[in-house]
């Protein structure tokens, strides 16, 4: 279980960190969304929703105050890595439309039936996927079925994922998805690398005066 990798996500995190620091300017353009992917509205309330899953997940998995403290401080990116998830599901979703491919209830349940064997049965393998991917539970399936979608689109456009090019090829059909759902994101939660497909920081001035000014009303 350990040495397993996430195609999508797991490439997609290196490349956010190697991804540069943007800039942000202008003020939110769609009030109460943490972003708007293909027209549509990914609402703050939600977002705040699935975080809430895994940090109840979370305090369930670890009832010692002092280890649960440890947990979040070492998930302390959870909103904009849940955020970042959300985002690429959608934009995986529509680069797989588009190469015709799909996943079907039974493919992600053969893929849970081994796994778990692997992970020791059910519960093990939910603490396994909330400890390293941060997926509460509940979303066990969700993640499950990204995986297999990730993977039958490498299979379709032809990409080896073992291989630099193959890669190259992945995230090319990516960015492609991620342009013609033209992904808008909040900039409190950072912005989208259209041809990395990935989420990235970005430098937010307007954001850091306005905060100023409030504490100082406040004071």
């Amino acid at each position: 279980m350990h040495r397993r990798r996430r195609t999508a996500l797991v490439l997609s995190a290196a490349l956010a960190a190697a991804a540069p620091l943007l800039t942000a300017c202008g003020s939110e353009a769609h009030p109460g969304a943490a972003a708007v992917v293909g027209g549509e509205r990914i609402t703050i309330a939600q977002l705040e929703s699935r975080v809430n899953e895994v940090r109840t997940a979370q305090r369930a998995a670890i009832p010692d105050q002092a280890q649960y403290e440890q947990a979040v401080t070492k998930t302390a990116s959870l909103t904009r890595d849940t955020l970042h998830t959300l985002v690429l599901d959608r934009v995986l979703d529509e680069a797989a439309t588009k190469a015709g491919v799909s996943v079907t209830r039974k493919d992600t349940q053969q893929l849970r039936s081994s796994l778990e064997q692997q992970a020791g049965g059910a519960k093990a393998l939910e603490a396994a996927w909330l400890q390293q991917y941060g997926v509460a539970p509940k979303r066990l399936d969700d993640s499950l079925r990204t995986e297999i979608e990730a993977q039958k689109l490498a299979a379709a456009i032809g990409a080896d994922m073992n291989t630099d090019a193959g890669q190259a090829t992945f995230w090319k059909a990516m960015s492609e998805a991620s342009r013609k759902l033209d992904v808008d994101l909040n900039p409190r939660y950072g912005a989208w690398d259209v041809k990395q497909s990935s989420r990235v920081d970005v430098k937010t001035p307007w954001l850091r005066e306005v905060t100023a000014a409030q504490t100082q009303e406040t004071a």
